[in-house]
């Protein structure tokens, strides 16, 4: 019962990070890819049937997170506390600047909401990719089961554990390069004219950049968290996952080059789908791993509910997730096709 939970929550969290990833993503690049006010709209339109309807699997994780391992969202929210207070943040000034960007016909207020729009998007993806990287890396649970962490403390590979270290940062520079090449991708698929042309030049841009982090971030893990390693050489699912996201990040740049944007994006919806899911299975069991001594690590076993909450769960689950993908695919039925660039009097 504890597998198919963690499977759940892996699962729910890969679906939030490539559905509110190519929100992110674009919002990174609105203010190269828009060089007018309708343009930037257009931008705005294409992600403004989904960006807020994403953000449900994020709740949807602490759910079930809630339900399944309580242990782990208690100890995760308390020493993660500063930076879980930074990802609400930017998330609350990210849909604010999408709601009340045009709301004003002026100039600067206008600016300052693309402003603030940018910064919200670019910062939470390296907030994620920072997040993932404390839980690889490991933290400092103590006798009682909890861990505080400073901001940052030493960046030494060898040094005291801070929120942001050599290996977290490169993780966050990951995440964020990783989904600025989605949205980049997503922005092409859905979007015609100048900046349907300008998202395919820097997806080509940001591409060889995805790979060499990637690959940087590879050759880190084997330093700071060798257990991983060890699991994912074992572990035939880890096995299965790589060639999934291998494969998408190869199908990504063919289609790119031969103008399938949609396939293109799909590509890359698959390479963070399975980078996500051999990491999820290269660390199975452990959720929170403890730096300090490996026997504190919180588990799917000693951090999991009682076998009655876990399996009183899964009679609502299953109806509830299939709901929210009904929904998700009737969202993108509706709202398909290509945006052109909004009128003046467009909402977005």
């Amino acid at each position: 019962m504890e597998m198919l939970w963690f499977a759940i929550v892996s699962v729910v969290v890969a679906v939030y990070v490539v559905l509110d990833g190519f929100d992110f993503g674009a919002g990174t690049l609105h203010l190269r890819v828009a060089r007018s006010d309708a343009e930037r709209r257009q931008v705005l339109a294409a992600i403004g049937p989904f960006w807020d309807a994403n953000e449900v699997w994020l709740l949807a994780g602490g759910g079930v997170l809630f339900l399944a391992f309580p242990r782990v969202l208690a100890v995760g929210l308390s020493g993660f506390y500063l930076a879980i207070m930074l990802v609400l943040w930017v998330l609350i000034l990210r849909g604010i600047a999408i709601e009340l960007r045009s709301h004003v016909a002026d100039g600067l207020w206008q600016t300052f909401w693309d402003g603030t729009f940018w910064l919200a998007s670019t910062l939470a993806p390296v907030l994620f990719g920072v997040a993932l990287g404390n839980l690889v890396r490991g933290v400092p649970i103590d006798d009682n089961g909890w861990f505080t962490l400073a901001l940052f403390d030493s960046f030494s590979p060898f040094g005291a554990l801070g929120i942001l270290d050599w290996f977290t940062v490169l993780a966050g520079l990951l995440g964020l390069t990783a989904l600025a090449h989605h949205g980049a991708l997503f922005l092409a698929w859905r979007t015609a004219g100048p900046v349907r042309d300008r998202a395919v030049g820097i997806a080509a841009r940001l591409f060889p950049v995805v790979v060499v982090l990637w690959a940087a971030a590879t050759a880190a893990t084997w330093i700071v968290a060798p257990g991983l390693v060890r699991g994912f050489v074992s572990r035939p699912l880890a096995w299965a996952s790589a060639v999934v996201f291998l494969g998408g990040l190869a199908s990504s740049l063919a289609a790119r080059r031969a103008g399938r944007d949609r396939d293109a994006f799909l590509g890359s919806a698959l390479f963070l789908l399975g980078i996500l899911a051999a990491t999820a299975a290269s660390v199975y069991p452990v959720m929170i791993a403890a730096a300090n001594d490996p026997s504190r690590s919180l588990t799917a076993f000693n951090a999991a509910s009682s076998p009655e909450a876990l399996r009183v769960g899964l009679y609502w689950w299953p109806a509830g997730f299939l709901l929210a993908v009904a929904y998700f695919v009737l969202l993108f039925r509706l709202h398909r096709g290509r945006v052109d660039a909004a009128e003046g009097s467009s909402g977005y």
